[in-house]
């Protein structure tokens, strides 16, 4: 009867907010209705949402600077800190932009006229274009491509530390295409800059020419807007041959599938155990993972 009594009067305490004495357990539980252990908060609701909603308008701003428009709209002392965990719980956390080309508005019309008058192109349609490109391989290590697994408080350790040249150091120009179920041999460019001449010389004649041949009057060459390809020579050779250009839009590297080939060219060679250290083996690495990779 009497131990009723005693969990009838703990029971009732805790319904009216009071202190919990000790359980059978031993240990101590404090629950006070109303009231929470640790320190009150700095914002209320309506300031977690004015903090986040800044941020939503000017996505540039930084913690600092939301905090000082904060504490000047609400007249109390916000901290950084603060305004950073709040964000954090409005779901914006502290990232990089992504990086793309200048568009102008005349850019940005041309390529949306682009993308809706190929939009409802079928596999057969696709399959008789080559896509081309050029891109350029550096013998110093993009570190963005690499992950390390190491322990806290050993950043500068030199096993964790990849050199990279700021300029991007020697590397070599290559030129590729790629279709549905094909692609070109994958061509290396020797020193010097590429003119009409030798685009013509080097890639329209050898390997253009035979896709062409191969295909017939359904081909379809892409390549972009770079001033060698848009020569007097460049356009009579294509001409001669017979070979229709895709129109592409200005400044729209995003759009040619064969971005996701360098890129993964890329990862290969900085996966490589032993990676390239000269130019010779760079080139030679090159041909390898392109042929290995892209059969």
């Amino acid at each position: 009867m009497a131990n009723n009594q005693s969990v009838r009067r703990y029971l009732d305490a805790f319904t009216r907010g009071r202190i919990i004495g000790k359980l059978s357990e031993g240990r101590s539980v404090t629950n006070i209705r109303g009231f929470s252990s640790g320190r009150p908060r700095e914002t209320t609701p309506a300031d977690d949402r004015y903090i986040v909603l800044q941020a939503r308008r000017n996505r540039r701003q930084t913690a600092g600077e939301i905090a000082r428009h904060t504490t000047q709209a609400t007249g109390r002392p916000i901290l950084r800190f603060t305004v950073a965990r709040r964000l954090h719980g409005g779901g914006l956390f502290a990232r990089r932009p992504v990086r793309c080309v200048l568009l102008t508005p005349v850019h940005r019309r041309r390529r949306s006229l682009w993308c809706r008058e190929h939009r409802n192109c079928r596999d057969n349609e696709w399959g008789r274009v080559l896509f081309t490109d050029e891109s350029i391989f550096s013998l110093s290590s993009d570190s963005h491509r690499i992950l390390i697994w190491r322990v806290w408080g050993n950043r500068n350790h030199p096993s964790n530390i990849i050199e990279r040249d700021r300029n991007g150091g020697r590397g070599v120009l290559v030129w590729g295409g790629i279709m549905l179920g094909r692609r070109t041999d994958l061509h290396i460019f020797d020193a010097g800059s590429v003119n009409g001449t030798r685009y013509c010389n080097e890639i329209l004649l050898p390997y253009v020419r035979l896709f062409r041949s191969a295909m017939g009057l359904q081909f379809l060459f892409m390549d972009d807007n770079a001033p060698c390809h848009r020569t007097v020579a460049a356009e009579q050779l294509l001409e001669s041959e017979d070979i229709k250009r895709m129109d592409w839009p200005a400044r729209s590297p995003d759009l040619n599938p064969i971005e996701h080939i360098w890129d993964f060219l890329g990862r290969c060679l900085a996966a490589r155990t032993l990676p390239p250290v000269t130019i010779r083996e760079l080139r030679l690495a090159l041909q390898d993972e392109w042929a290995a990779q892209f059969l």
